[in-house]
């Protein structure tokens, strides 16, 4: 084990990333061995450093280029960076070492576009046939079949998977929506427009305006500011934050957990959500400010603007407007029918568990719109909706309405996102490596038939789906 691995580790929870940093440096230095070369890398991961997690991954499989463990999690770094042709490959070596890993047969399939000519779904099918003693196992290969079907246009196939390996995943957790519906409810309730609405004491005020304070950085007047980009899983963020990032003042943290733990970590212990959200409004909003800014500046970027794209931050933009007046926040909006069928498709594991009953994910969907209307209602001009469905055909009016909102000159570079060599550790990883592309538009009218109690559910509740609303 390396010498400092408890004060990394300590230094990870306690949000004090700079020194975790440095700790890290020391111990990648020092490893020399593949059990050490990996605890390092996986502590780069967790910060979401996968360039060093690469760089040690590599030297570890020149020491063990068998070993299956450490194939999958070097194949996990490649693919965050783009590096699809390793992932792939390290991936092919881990299922023939190990045909039991499931994961890595899921990971594959998402990697890129599979052809009628080169696909894995009759190896898949011959494995569930046989029978997969363990059901997580089997949750991976449907998922799997699924999205490789799909690729060769075989629709009923890829739904008929899907919907056996959604509802076995359901069978194996224990989730009630209704918690979540209430905490949507409750956060709407304590963060009304009165408590977004207070003012924080002098004192508070010219702390919170000095943590923004301007800069200069290639002649150009710019802000150290965050930007949150935020909604619901697949509705375009890892498309947004590529081309944000792809401008020279912005670098990109990814889907991170500071802002939440810091929040945690100021309220201190509580019994449920519901005190945790009522002891959440009277934090000392400085030191959230504080926090979060050490905790990301200390990963080491030096771009004026950093991006955290973590997706459920919608959950604490009342909090973010106390802490943070200085922020941007981009709210991504997608057909709601569309955006939950890539929901209902995509195998999150442990994240998004309404994910896998389409009533769940209906009434997860119903409660996430009414919370971004009252945000909207509350804190009026703040957050900047961008259309999906908008962007993937206006690339670059919509990329200027998104550059404009913070602050930001327009920049051409950033409709090459796609060859923006930040990295991308998200469900998106694969397809923005890819130039901007319509095909996922209206793709839920492939399955009208099997998401049928989504549709019904999602009308009875009012949510307009209304096609000419999202174009």
């Amino acid at each position: 084990m390396p010498q400092h691995l408890p004060d990394i580790d300590r230094a990870i929870a306690e949000g004090h990333t700079a020194s975790a940093r440095a700790l890290l440096a020391t111990a990648a230095g020092a490893a020399r061995d593949v059990v050490s070369l990996q605890q390092v890398a996986e502590r780069y991961v967790q910060l979401g450093l996968f360039g060093p997690a690469d760089t040690l991954y590599r030297k570890a499989l020149a020491l063990a280029p068998g070993d299956a463990g450490l194939l999958y999690n070097a194949a996990t770094a490649a693919i965050a960076l783009g590096n699809m042709t390793d992932a792939e490959a390290w991936l092919e070596k881990v299922i023939a070492r190990e045909p039991g890993d499931y994961d890595a047969y899921y990971n594959r399939a998402t990697l890129r576009r599979w052809t009628a000519d080169d696909n894995h779904i009759h190896a898949m099918e011959a494995l569930l046939k046989a029978g997969i003693p363990d059901r997580k196992g089997a949750v991976q290969l449907f998922y799997a079949l699924a999205k490789e079907y799909e690729d060769i246009g075989e629709t009923e196939q890829s739904f008929g998977h899907l919907v056996r390996g959604a509802n076995l995943r359901a069978s194996m957790m224990r989730y009630d929506v209704g918690q979540d519906v209430e905490t949507m409810a409750k956060i709407a309730k304590v963060f009304d427009a009165d408590c977004i609405a207070q003012p924080l004491p002098t004192s508070s005020t010219k702390s919170v305006e000095s943590l923004h304070k301007s800069c200069t950085d290639s002649g150009q007047n710019c802000t150290h500011r965050p930007v949150f980009i935020v909604g619901l899983p697949r509705t375009g963020t890892t498309l947004v934050d590529r081309i944000l990032s792809s401008h020279t003042s912005v670098a990109s943290l990814g889907e991170i957990s500071d802002l939440a733990t810091s929040i945690v970590r100021l309220v201190g212990p509580v019994q449920n959500r519901m005190e945790l959200i009522d002891k959440s409004a009277g934090i000392d909003f400085i030191s959230l400010s504080k926090q979060y800014e050490g905790s990301t500046r200390g990963r080491g970027f030096d771009a004026p603007v950093l991006i955290d794209k973590t997706p459920a931050n919608f959950l604490y933009l009342g909090l973010i407007a106390r802490a943070m007046p200085g922020a941007r926040i981009i709210h991504l909006r997608r057909h709601p029918l569309d955006v939950c069928f890539a929901i209902y498709k995509t195998l999150f594991r442990m994240g998004y568990p309404y994910s896998y009953r389409l009533d769940q994910l209906a009434d997860y969907y119903i409660a996430y719109d009414r919370l971004m209307a009252h945000w909207h209602a509350v804190m009026p001009g703040q957050i900047l909706d961008l259309q999906y469905e908008k962007l993937v055909t206006d690339l670059e009016g919509e990329s200027r309405r998104l550059l404009n909102h913070c602050g930001l000159d327009w920049q051409a570079g950033v409709l090459a996102f796609h060859e923006n060599a930040s990295p991308s550790a998200t469900a998106s990883a694969a397809q923005v490596r890819r130039p901007v592309y319509t095909s996922s538009v209206g793709r839920w009218r492939d399955h009208a038939q099997g998401l049928a109690p989504l549709v019904g559910r999602l009308q009875a509740a009012g949510v307009d789906l209304e096609e000419e609303r999202f174009s």
